[in-house]
C-alpha cells in the first residue's frame, strides 16, 4: 500500500465515525409522537357527568369513556353547533348512547373492546337546535 493510500483510509474511517455520530442526534425514532389533543369548551354541559371536548380536524369530540352506569346530560351551543358531533365510548362501560334533538338517535356499545368513536348522523340536530340531551345505560333499554 502507498502512503497516499494509506493516510486516506484512517481520514475516509474519522469522516465517516463523525458523520454517523452527528446522524445519532437525529434518528426518526427519537422524535416524541403528536402531542395529546387540548380539551375546548364549545358546549355547554348540564349533569353530573364528566364530558372532556376535543376537536379531531372539524368535528367536536365528546369523550364519554369516563362514564358508567346509567346517566343523562344537556348539551347547550356555546358559540354555535359544531358542523360534526362524535362521542368516544368504552365498551363495557356503557351498552346504549341516545342522543336527542331535533331527531332521536340510540347507539348501541359492545360489552367489550377498545374505545371507540360514534358519529353522529347530519340532521340529528340542527343549527337552531336549543339544546341536546344524551343519555346512557349500562343495560340495554333505555327509556324513550
Amino acid at each position: 500500500m502507498s502512503n497516499q493510500t494509506a493516510s486516506w483510509v484512517p481520514l475516509s474511517v474519522l469522516t465517516l465515525c463523525l458523520s454517523l455520530s452527528g446522524c445519532g442526534l437525529h434518528w426518526p425514532w427519537r422524535h416524541q409522537g403528536p402531542a395529546a389533543p387540548q380539551p375546548v369548551h364549545e358546549l355547554s354541559i348540564d349533569g353530573t357527568a364528566t364530558i372532556l371536548q376535543f376537536w379531531d380536524r372539524n368535528t367536536l369530540l365528546l369523550d364519554l369513556t369516563a362514564l358508567s352506569g346509567k346517566g343523562e346530560a344537556s348539551l347547550q351551543a356555546v358559540h354555535g353547533w359544531p358542523v360534526r358531533l362524535e362521542f368516544k365510548v368504552q365498551p363495557g362501560s356503557i351498552r346504549q348512547l341516545e342522543v336527542q334533538a331535533a331527531q332521536r338517535t340510540v347507539f348501541e356499545v359492545p360489552a367489550a373492546g377498545k374505545p371507540l368513536v360514534l358519529k353522529l348522523a347530519p340532521g340529528v340536530y340542527v343549527p337552531d337546535t336549543p339544546q341536546l340531551t344524551i343519555r346512557w345505560s349500562a343495560a340495554g333499554g333505555l327509556a324513550h
